[in-house]
């Protein structure tokens, strides 16, 4: 146990004695001798500040961790390592002897992050002051990229271990691994081997030496080794990684919730989840459909000698009682994004009668429902769609001419009072204009139409979707706030997987292979190495390729919504396969106690908006949060909520007593949360 370890124990134990006290004589003594004891503890147990240190030497391992605390919400300081102005590591840096808020002692950082078990280089000054810090504050260090040798715990390789590419293994959370910080996870921990030609990961797996404890191992010969573990010694502890990896890799984003609560004792700000919606858009309208033939989509203005070959793509009742079964087989809900008004023109123009809408109403309840807008029109500038690419019609000032308030107003009311007449409950402060219409539209439109915000305010409108590939980052649209949502590779003009394989043809590969070549004009863009086939491609190459973007989302704290369209549950039902591999391998690779959290596009936009709000208090400096033994006290602006992760048990301070505290995930509680009545700070208590 460390010197800090013990003088908190020492409190805690101070703390929960109850002497008796015989008589009122006797009381005085008591009290005196409680009073020294106070003052004893008060000038002893340190104040630790809820912020990681975190000494960057460039690397993607280092630029990974970084990423997660800054996702997730954990205040970090960044020392540039190669910055020839940067700050010396000193005790001055780390730590006061005095604080002068709580007069206690004070540790400036919770937890430091290294590029490896030494950055600075044998004798080193800094990596004097690193240790001593440590050591008399009880604070954990992570090497995030180091190898194996006996200076962190471990055998060299050529003692039963290994060192080399790493792609396909095969590795696994040890028990202790799954009873201390990653018990979140179902166990398996596979690297991506995502292309056999190139070498995606590297590293060192060796056995452990006594005071190491293996989190993550993998078989090597008839033995396993660590790649991941716990190396106690010299009254520090460290987390020694040795393999490298990066923000994105799978193995990565698996551990990187468990490398934070390591690091941060399991008390830090910042809190986590893994988001999943799916917004389907189009209910009740059809869609158009791509042509095999021309390369295009007849209906559309730019498909050239498409006149007269228009087909239509909508899901049929049986298509919808699919979907209801689906969703209650996966536990999972979707999201049904409507245009009442092209189902009703549908319905007119196919002899009145329309079983979609019958059995999708009498299955409304199963459903989330969002606004699309009526009939689907285009809510931006009016369209001139003589020219290719389209362009704004302009006025007789020369300016575009836009859809006007009023008419932009009706299609979200006439829309939103179909659906509450029928019984649908949606909300009403939800929006998805059609195309993301009405928000700009590069290059054409380079800002919003003029009469949107006073639309959505007309109607109540506070969250309109926006597409995540051309803005992900919220931002106001008068009153209103938007959702970015990201597009999946599921298209809405196709029903088929034939249909999919071909226009992923045409878009992904060369011109030689008979594709567009858009792949080669755009330098953000890879091609095909050769088209694939019609008829295994959907299902063998572009199915396991969208459900790995999506899952990477889904690990990385993003609860952007993903979005498809309702001629994805049509005919070959092309979204069931890519929503099946994502869901079926989430709940391989994590813990029930880590489920998915399906939320609607309202609580997005919140969610969003408070880290917004958080991220600015954090970059002002206006954020005080820190620990003193059992007590965590966070203060922020006026109005803005703190993230904050505490452990099973964590009691929140009110003004009379105490409530539990958060919400349960991952083997943590944790919530956006203010002061209460009469409070200026949140003060949270942690279990003994």
């Amino acid at each position: 146990m460390n010197r800090a370890a013990a003088v908190w124990a020492a409190a805690a134990l101070v703390s929960v004695a109850a002497p008796v006290v015989p008589s009122a004589a006797a009381l005085a003594p008591s009290a005196e001798a409680a009073d020294a004891v106070q003052a004893a503890e008060a000038a002893t147990t340190p104040r630790i500040d809820l912020k990681v240190l975190v000494v960057d030497d460039g690397g993607s391992s280092i630029e990974a961790i970084t990423a997660e605390l800054k996702d997730t919400g954990v205040p970090f300081t960044r020392i540039e390592l190669g910055s020839a102005d940067r700050p010396v590591i000193n005790q001055a840096f780390l730590s006061e002897a005095r604080d002068a808020t709580t007069g206690r002692p004070r540790a400036k950082y919770q937890g430091v992050v290294l590029p490896n078990e030494n950055p600075f280089g044998e004798g080193s000054a800094e990596m004097a002051a690193l240790t001593a810090y440590e050591t008399t504050y009880g604070i954990r260090q992570v090497d995030a990229y180091t190898w194996a040798h006996p200076g962190v715990g471990l055998e060299y390789t050529d003692n039963g271990g290994y060192a080399g590419e790493l792609d396909g293994t095969k590795a696994a959370i040890t028990p202790a691994g799954q009873a201390g910080p990653f018990g979140y996870l179902g166990g398996e921990v596979t690297f991506e081997d995502n292309s056999s030609l190139i070498p995606e990961s590297y590293g060192f797996m060796g056995k452990p030496r006594p005071g190491y404890t293996s989190y993550l191992d993998a078989p090597v010969g008839s033995g396993r080794a660590s790649l991941l573990g716990e190396y106690v010694h010299d009254g520090r502890t460290e987390l020694v990684v040795t393999f490298g990896y990066n923000q994105y890799q799978r193995q990565y984003r698996l551990l990187a919730r468990g490398i934070v609560e390591w690091l941060t004792q399991g008390v830090h700000l910042g809190q986590s989840r893994n988001y999943f919606a799916v917004h389907v858009d189009d209910v009740f309208a059809p869609d158009a459909r791509w042509n095999t033939d021309l390369n295009c989509t007849p209906g559309d203005y730019a498909c050239a000698g498409g006149e007269g070959l228009e087909s239509e793509i909508r899901m049929t009742a049986a298509d919808a009682v699919y979907a209801a079964q689906w969703q209650q087989q996966q536990n999972f809900r979707l999201d049904m994004v409507f245009n009442a008004g092209a189902g009703e023109e549908w319905k007119t123009e196919h002899g009145g009668t329309d079983a979609l809408t019958t059995q999708l109403l009498a299955d409304r309840a199963k459903y989330r429902w969002v606004n699309h807008t009526y009939t689907h029109p285009f809510l931006g500038c009016v369209q001139d769609t003589t020219a290719v690419p389209w362009k704004c019609t302009l006025n007789a000032q020369g300016q575009p001419q836009y859809m006007s308030r009023s008419e932009i107003s009706a299609q979200i009311r006439d829309n939103h009072n179909w659906a509450t007449a029928r019984g649908i409950q949606l909300d009403r402060s939800e929006l998805v204009t059609g195309e993301h219409s009405g928000l700009k539209t590069l290059p054409q439109q380079p800002q919003d139409n003029p009469n949107l915000a006073g639309a959505l305010a007309d109607n109540g409108v506070r969250w309109i979707a926006s597409d995540n590939s051309r803005e992900p980052v919220q931002r106001a649209v008068g009153n209103a706030l938007t959702v970015p949502r990201h597009p999946m590779n599921v298209y809405y003009n196709t029903g088929t997987n034939k249909e999919m394989a071909d226009e992923y043809n045409w878009v992904y590969t060369s011109r030689a292979d008979g594709g567009s070549g858009i792949c080669e004009d755009n330098p953000l863009s890879t091609c095909l190495p050769a088209p694939l086939d019609a008829d295994t491609g959907y299902l063998q190459y572009i199915v396991p390729q969208e459900a790995r973007t999506a899952l990477r989302h889904v690990m990385a704290n993003d609860p952007r919504p993903h979005y498809v369209h309702q001629s994805n549950l049509a005919e070959d039902r092309t979204l069931y396969p890519v929503l099946d591999e994502v869901l079926g391998t989430y709940r391989t690779l994590y813990a029930a106690n880590t489920p998915l959290v399906n939320q609607s596009q309202k609580d997005t936009g919140t969610e969003l908006q408070r880290r917004a709000a958080w991220d600015k208090a954090l970059a002002d400096n206006k954020v005080t949060a820190y620990r003193v033994g059992s007590t965590v006290t966070v203060k922020a602006p006026s109005g803005v909520l703190a993230p904050v992760t505490a452990p099973e048990g964590t009691r929140k301070q009110l003004l009379l007593g105490t409530t539990a505290y958060g919400t349960a995930y991952a083997g943590t509680r944790s919530t956006w949360t203010g002061p209460e009545f009469l409070q200026s700070a949140v003060t949270l208590k942690l279990p003994s």
